[in-house]
């Protein structure tokens, strides 16, 4: 009987409430009143009446209400049973003890929330025999137990002595107990109701106190209620110990708070501590350029750490930030170098070719020598790979005298590597921006942001929506990182960000970019990137350096063409590589080198040629035709070809590994020449009586696009007209149902691969003719092109 011992649970619910002693004790159930065969049976969930006891109870379950109403309304008495287990909501009559008290009731009170609370006195014990009804509540005919009647036996008596002392000193242990109920238990003369009284407010399981109910013998029943006392006794008395010592620890933990600030005021006295780092940090502050509200958040932190104790763990998230905050070069700029011809002599130092992208950046220049101060713009190199997107950022920062930092965006799929983490998180860092920003020690570095179009998405967050604020002029001079918690100014950043395709960019950013198209080397600008810069690399890397030999222009055109099929560079650099190996292998031992490395040499040293043009001697057959494609690395050729099967129903076959749109050419292009089969000399029975099969070879690689339209037309109209297809020529274009040709994109790659591939003549639509002006001429010198409007104009010109 602790602080909880005169709680119990309710009925229905876990209801608090204090058992209401009766103010005659005579009332415990030993008076005469009538109790009748057969009663209605209220079942208890989480207590035990005893006889001589009031409870009040919530009544929740609807049997139960009813149960409660009629009894109400008669006789007031009711069987009150508990339950076996306290969790079943809908008990059954084998989920009930066998042995209750009968109750009388004494108040029913409707509550507002539509439940109901009974007062209930506990008269006598009973045992159920039968269970008479289980509708529309528990009715059972009972047996009344009597109590015996002990008179004269001084162990009991010594007993009853026990109890009430054993109870008084529980009460006594516990405060929150009012010592009237001592007086109370003291003032109760009936030894029955007495052991009745404290088995009900006992602090023992359900299963106990119905243990206690079920006992026949008063003398037995107080014997173990003695027991039970000893125990919540010795318990009430660990409690109270345990009190007492969690008392005396708190009192020690506020008196070591007293000392750490009188400590604390010693450290500020005597200069030690943190002390040394926070006048450090307010040193560099002092010097720092930055705007005004960026100095009062630092200050605000500055405070807050002076207050803190360095063992505490908000100590170093508190330092880490102001750390933060006084590396980040906020108001510091380099000066740019406006001397064109010196800018202009890097970029052609660095990178042949790419005249485009060196004017644009030679503009920036001019426009910020006269105007002193303007948004950078926000610049996107899409090409294929090894052309020298990423390469040619570093030499724009040269060119300009700025700071060069990288950020690499491939593979990135969590939105706080743009944005940052929140400091509070363990582990918390700025995102990749401000980190770049922080690496450069400058404002205004050109950030290459590399492979923008292989930004991942998942649950994470979308970095590429993240990015959006960075590459906006108009927002990016107030980006907000989540670890910094403070906006900084992107506006003088020249970000530069490199792409090998557009379509995995979603629009939004797309939008925010100013695209700048690199194409693919011919084989003079392989030649001469490699004469320039791969050559020297390769012979320092290998250790040649210093030996004299020369590698011929006819030499490297080889390797070229023989040996590399590519827009860019690396596989010629690779192959390069392999040629320095075998010259510093025969260095090592022999001491000395031919002055010259031959074309024999090189077929020594590489083996046959990987790509030669033999293939297309071989292919001077109907039914065959070359196209160009545009591949992620490039331009190339791939072969299209068609045969027709006779004794068929006119069905057209497409394999090769095809995409959509690709089929829908070949769809339209069949569709093209059963409309305008005579114009071809073609028998027009021939579409319903033959089978067409269309095959592109390297069926392991997809093919899509629309481009192939006029070489899939051509195909067809070779292998159902019988006529050859001219040999060494190559075609590009889509196609229309009536026969007109249509541009397409990626001109300057395909007319490249053309011209690696020994093609000599190439078919195009004349809205193409744009395109290919902007190629150099001596690049597609002896590669003849043909404009052509119509299907009419290309069949002609390839069919033989």
């Amino acid at each position: 009987m602790s602080n909880r011992d005169f709680f119990t649970a309710g009925a229905e619910d876990d209801m608090e409430f204090m058992p209401i002693i009766p103010l005659n004790e005579e009332s415990d159930g030993t008076n005469d009143q009538l109790i009748p065969e057969e009663l209605p049976l209220l079942p208890l969930r989480n207590t035990v009446l005893f006889p001589g006891v009031v409870l009040p109870i919530t009544v929740g379950r609807d049997k139960s209400i009813k149960a409660i109403n009629d009894a109400y309304k008669g006789d007031k008495l009711v069987g009150v049973v508990s339950q076996k287990d306290s969790k079943v909501e809908e008990p059954t009559i084998n989920d009930l003890e066998a042995i209750g008290t009968v109750a009388r009731i004494i108040k029913l009170i409707k509550m507002p929330d539509g439940g109901t609370t009974v007062i209930i006195q506990g008269k006598k014990r009973f045992r159920t025999e039968v269970v008479t009804a289980e509708e529309p509540y528990f009715k059972a005919k009972i047996v009344v137990l009597d109590e015996e009647e002990i008179k004269g036996d001084h162990d009991f008596d010594a007993m009853i002595g026990s109890i009430k002392e054993l109870s008084g000193q529980i009460i006594q242990l516990s405060p929150n107990l009012p010592s009237e109920i001592d007086i109370i238990l003291k003032n109760i003369e009936n030894p029955l109701f007495l052991v009745h009284f404290v088995s009900s407010n006992l602090n023992v399981p359900v299963l106990e106190k119905q243990k206690l109910l079920e006992i026949q013998s008063l003398k037995s029943r107080a014997e173990i209620l003695m027991g039970l006392l000893q125990t919540e006794l010795q318990y009430a008395e660990l409690k109270n110990k345990v009190t007492s010592k969690t008392r005396a620890e708190l009192d020690k933990q506020q008196k070591d708070y007293f000392l750490q600030q009188q400590l604390k005021a010693i450290k500020e006295e005597l200069g030690g501590d943190n002390v040394a780092e926070v006048m450090d940090m307010q040193k560099k502050a002092e010097s720092k350029k930055w705007p005004q509200y960026a100095k009062e958040a630092f200050n605000k932190g500055i405070e807050k750490l002076e207050r803190m104790h360095p063992s505490t763990p908000d100590y170093s998230v508190v330092y880490n930030h102001l750390d933060m905050m006084l590396d980040l070069p906020w108001e510091e700029y380099t000066q740019d170098q406006y001397d064109f011809k010196k800018a202009k002599k890097i970029l052609d130092h660095d990178h042949y070719g790419m005249e485009r992208i060196k004017q644009r950046i030679l503009e920036y220049l001019a426009v910020l020598k006269l105007k002193g101060d303007m948004k950078s713009p926000i610049l996107c190199f899409v090409g294929p790979p090894g052309i020298g997107k990423t390469s040619l950022g570093k030499s724009i920062a040269n060119a300009i005298n700025r700071k060069y930092v990288r950020v690499s965006l491939g593979g990135l799929h969590d939105e706080s590597e743009i944005r940052g983490h929140r400091k509070t998180y363990i582990g918390a860092m700025p995102g990749r921006i401000l980190q770049s920003i922080r690496k450069a020690k400058s404002s205004n570095p050109v950030m290459i942001l590399d492979e923008i179009d292989k930004v991942g998405t998942d649950f994470r967050g979308d970095p590429a929506s993240a990015l959006l604020e960075v590459l906006d002029p108009e927002q990016n001079n107030n980006f907000y990182d989540n670890y910094l918690e403070l906006e900084y100014d992107l506006s003088k950043v020249l970000f530069i960000a490199t792409a090998n395709s557009l379509q995995s960019i979603q629009p939004a950013l797309r939008d925010r970019l100013e695209i700048i198209d690199l194409s693919g080397y011919a084989i003079e600008e392989k030649i001469e990137i490699a004469k320039r810069h791969l050559v020297p690399k390769q012979k320092e890397a290998h250790g040649l350096k210093d030996v004299s030999f020369k590698i011929s222009d006819a030499v490297l055109e080889k390797i070229i063409a023989d040996f590399t099929r590519e827009s860019g560079v690396r596989e010629l650099d690779r192959q390069l590589a392999s040629v320095m190996r075998k010259l510093a292998r025969d260095y090592a031992e022999k001491g000395k080198l031919k002055p010259t490395v031959s074309l024999s040499d090189v077929e020594k040293i590489l083996g046959k040629s990987r790509y030669n043009n033999e293939m297309y001697k071989t292919v001077n057959m109907p039914g065959v035709a070359i196209g160009l494609a545009f591949t992620y690395v490039g331009g190339d050729i791939l072969f299209i070809e068609a045969t027709t099967s006779e004794n068929g129903k006119g069905d057209l076959k497409l394999t090769g590994n095809l995409g959509n749109v690709m089929k829908e050419s070949a769809t339209t292009a069949l569709s093209y020449l059963q409309s305008n089969a005579k114009k071809y000399s073609i028998n027009p029975e021939a579409f319903y009586k033959n089978n067409v099969h269309v095959h592109v070879p390297e069926g392991a690689t997809p093919k899509d696009g629309p481009s192939a339209g006029i070489t899939l037309m051509t195909a067809m109209a070779s292998a159902l007209t019988g006529r050859k297809v001219k040999p060494f020529l190559a075609m590009t274009g889509e196609i229309t149902l009536r026969g007109q040709v249509l541009p397409v994109g990626g001109i300057k790659e395909k007319i490249l691969a053309a011209r690696r591939s020994g093609i000599r003549e190439v078919i195009m639509s004349v809205q193409n003719q744009k395109d290919v002006e902007e190629i150099n001429p001596s690049y597609i010198k002896g590669l003849k092109v043909h404009y052509v409007k119509t299907m009419q104009q290309v069949i002609d010109l390839a069919l033989v």
